[in-house]
């Protein structure tokens, strides 16, 4: 009985050990994100722009496409707009 009672207070210790540290990262988590959204500026993105018209996309590419859109969907689905990234 006294191996059962060590065992016990055992697993209530490391039981709370890991509530303790779970409590401490999302605290400390909570905490970072607040300091990151108070005194770190956002990044601005500029768009880049365009200098170049975009290339035009082969038929057989674009029939290629259109087919395999079809197949996939059976039928259901439509291409509305095809560009080159």
């Amino acid at each position: 009985m006294e191996n059962f009672g060590t065992a016990l207070l055992l697993m209530v210790v490391g039981m709370a050990t890991v509530i303790v540290i779970l409590l401490l990262i999302i605290f400390i988590g909570k905490l970072l994100i607040l300091f990151v959204n108070k005194y770190v500026p956002e990044e601005i993105i500029t768009p880049k722009q365009q200098t170049q018209s975009p290339a035009a996309i082969p038929s057989h590419v674009l029939a290629a496409i259109t087919s395999a859109v079809s197949v996939v969907t059976q039928g259901k689905g439509k291409i509305t707009k095809v560009e080159k990234i």
